[in-house]
C-alpha cells in the first residue's frame, strides 16, 4: 500500500513535535531538580550567640541591675568571680552590661561590662564555674586625618566639619603646655591632626588615640607626636624629640571646659595694661567650672583675700608662684601637695568680680609676669639612641601632617 506524502508529512512533524516536548519537559525537570537540590543545600546560618544589653540607670547598684535580668540566680558567683580584678560594686550609671548567651540552647556564656575606654571585664561561664578577666576592648581602628582653618575657635571650625567632639578636645590636650585656646588661636591659624577611629561590630564608638598633630599659630607651627618608646618614653614629643610636658600648663582651665564657646573668640585684650594695675589673665567660665594647678606645688594659701574674693595659691618653687582668684569654692588647704592638673578650685565670682571667671595671675621673682609670654624651657629630651627610633617610627606621621 502506498503512503500519500501529505501523511507522512504529518506523521513526521507529529513525531518530531513529541520530541520536542519530551526534550523540553526532560530539560526543565533537570533544571528544577538541580534548582530543588541547590536550594535544600543552602542551609540558613544560624549564629552562634545572641546577645542583651542592660542599662545601667542613674541609682542603680549592681544587685538592682542583676534582679532585672534573667540571670539573677549566678549574680553573686558572678560578683565573686569578678572581684579579684574589678568590683562590680562600682558599676557607673550610663554603662551597660552586656549579656552573652547560646542561640541554640539559651543559656547565659559570659557577662562583659566596658570599665573605660580602653578595658572591658568579662566573666564566662563553664557549666557551673565563673571565669574572670580583664582585656583590651577589641576595637577595629581606622586611621584618619583631618584639617582645617580657624575662623572663630578651634572647637567651633572643628566642629562645623563634623569632626567628633572628643578627637577635637584630644588635639587641644595634645598642646595644653604650648598653646592656650582661649587666648592664642587667631584667626588663619590652621590646624591638621591624625587620630584613631575605633568600631565594634562595625559600628563607629569613639575616637582614639591622636597620633600626631600640627596647628599653626600667627605663622609659628607647633607639632606634636605620640611616641610608644619604653616605660619612661611613652608620651607625647615635638619634632626636636623633647617632651611635651612643661613645667607649666598654659591655661588653668582645660580645653573641655572651655570648648562649648563661653570663651570662643576671647582675645588678650590689654589682660596686662600697667595703668590700670591689672597683671593678669581673666577667664570668662561658667560658674563650677573646675580650676587647675598648672603645675606641681605646695598651696601656700587658700582662703578669702578682700577684693580677691576665695584665692588659692600655689607655690611652684623659688621662683614662680600662681595664684587663682573669684573662686565660688576651694578644693584644697594650705600645705597641700598639687600636682600639675589637680583640681585647686571652681569658678566663682566672690570678692570683686562683676560675673564668673577666672582671674589668674603669675608670680616671678615676686613680680606679677605675662604667664601667655612667659617662655618655658623644652621638656625632658629623649636619648640619642631613643630620639633615632622616635624618628624613624613618626617619619609617616610628619610626611603626612605635611601634605
Amino acid at each position: 500500500m502506498t503512503i500519500k506524502k501529505p501523511i507522512i508529512y504529518i506523521i513526521i512533524g507529529g513525531l518530531l513535535l513529541l520530541a520536542g516536548i519530551f526534550v523540553l519537559f526532560n530539560h526543565d525537570s533537570r533544571g528544577g531538580s538541580e534548582e530543588l537540590t541547590l536550594e535544600a543545600s543552602a542551609s540558613p546560618v544560624i549564629p552562634e550567640i545572641k546577645k542583651e544589653v542592660v542599662a545601667i540607670e542613674a541609682g542603680d547598684t549592681y544587685g538592682v541591675v542583676m534582679a532585672r535580668t534573667n540571670i539573677s540566680q549566678h549574680s553573686t558567683k558572678i560578683y565573686e568571680a569578678a572581684k579579684k580584678h574589678y568590683d562590680l560594686a562600682q558599676i557607673r550609671a550610663g554603662y551597660e552590661l552586656e549579656l552573652i548567651y547560646g542561640y541554640s540552647d539559651g543559656e547565659f556564656r559570659e557577662l562583659v561590662y566596658k570599665i573605660d575606654t580602653e578595658e572591658e571585664l568579662s566573666v564566662v561561664r563553664t557549666n557551673d564555674t565563673f571565669q574572670a578577666e580583664l582585656r583590651p576592648i577589641p576595637y577595629e581602628v581606622k586611621i584618619v586625618t583631618k584639617e582645617g582653618e580657624i575662623t572663630s575657635s578651634l572647637y567651633e571650625d572643628a566642629m562645623r566639619q563634623n569632626i567628633d567632639e572628643r578627637a577635637i578636645i584630644g588635639l587641644a590636650d595634645i598642646f595644653q603646655w604650648t598653646i592656650d585656646f582661649a587666648m592664642d588661636p587667631r584667626v588663619g591659624d590652621t590646624f591638621r591632626f591624625i587620630y584613631e577611629e575605633r568600631y565594634l561590630d562595625g559600628e563607629y564608638v569613639r575616637p582614639g588615640r591622636v597620633l600626631a598633630g600640627k596647628y599653626v599659630n600667627e605663622g609659628k607651627r607647633y607639632t606634636s607626636y605620640y611616641f610608644d618608646g619604653d616605660d619612661d618614653n611613652t608620651e607625647y614629643f615635638d619634632e626636636d624629640g623633647n617632651s611635651a610636658q612643661k613645667m607649666f600648663l598654659k591655661a588653668p582651665i582645660a580645653f573641655k571646659y572651655i570648648s562649648s564657646g563661653f570663651t570662643t573668640g576671647m582675645r588678650y585684650v590689654e589682660a596686662f595694661n600697667v595703668s590700670t594695675g591689672h597683671r593678669a589673665i581673666d577667664y570668662a567660665a561658667s560658674a563650677g567650672t573646675p580650676i587647675r594647678s598648672v603645675g606641681d606645688g605646695t598651696i601656700l594659701s587658700a582662703g578669702w583675700n578682700g577684693s580677691y574674693g576665695y584665692m588659692v595659691s600655689v607655690r611652684h618653687n623659688g621662683t614662680y608662684t600662681t595664684n587663682y582668684a573669684h573662686m565660688s569654692r576651694m578644693a584644697v588647704k594650705k600645705g597641700n601637695k598639687v600636682k600639675q592638673g589637680d583640681i585647686i578650685g571652681y569658678v566663682g565670682s566672690t570678692g570683686f568680680s562683676t560675673g564668673p571667671h577666672l582671674h589668674y595671675e603669675m608670680v616671678k621673682n615676686g613680680v606679677k609676669v605675662n604667664s601667655l609670654a612667659e617662655v618655658m624651657p623644652p621638656g625632658k629630651a629623649l636619648s640619642a639612641e631613643m630620639k633615632e627610633k622616635f624618628l624613624t617610627e613618626t617619619q609617616t606621621w610628619r610626611e603626612e601632617l605635611d601634605k
